[in-house]
């Protein structure tokens, strides 16, 4: 194997995105979060689907099974993107987990991504980090992806928010 092919395949693709969320301290929303691996769909608008297949919910090992409408070809058919997610690390003083993509149809490969929630002293609410590191995906730009990841966690701090006011929808 040439030099320039291994330095290829050990390439990946990083991404961090955070998302302020003003009120709710950090673990109320990580109740949310950890409390609901198998219910993200909730807060994250472009899942139609997240479910458990195997565990517990939140508990290490869980795999979730999450899908959404992919965007629809020129004959106007639509094929669902879906994965398996498996959570793969949880530390609950830090307030954050990780997961991997077990299985999907979404061209991911080696994926892992971690989701921490990060009190804000200063203005009595708290931080959303996403970060997540994959092989790089054909056709697909990084950049792209990593605003895929930001729209799709500014709404979720948007839901979180809502849920968390006193007259809000807890989870």
């Amino acid at each position: 194997m040439e030099n320039n092919e291994m330095v290829k395949q050990q390439l990946k693709w990083e991404g961090k995105v955070t998302a302020k969320l003003t009120g709710p301290r950090a673990d109320q929303i990580w109740c949310f979060l950890h409390n609901g691996f198998f219910s993200l769909n909730k807060w994250l608008p472009t899942l139609y689907i997240c479910r458990g297949v195997e565990g517990e919910s939140g508990q290490l090992g869980c795999v979730s099974y999450c899908a959404r409408p992919s965007i629809p070809s020129q004959d106007g058919s639509s094929v669902l993107s879906w994965c398996t997610e498996k959570l793969v690390a949880v530390d609950p003083v830090q307030r954050s987990f990780s997961y991997e993509i077990v299985h999907g149809n979404i061209g991911f490969n080696s994926y892992v991504s971690t989701i921490k929630v990060i009190d804000d002293d200063a203005d009595n609410g708290c931080w959303n980090k996403w970060s997540f590191i994959v092989d790089p995906v054909p056709g697909w730009i990084l950049k792209d992806l990593i605003c895929k990841y930001e729209l799709g966690l500014g709404n979720m701090a948007r839901r979180m928010e809502e849920a968390a006011l006193p007259n809000g929808v807890e989870a």
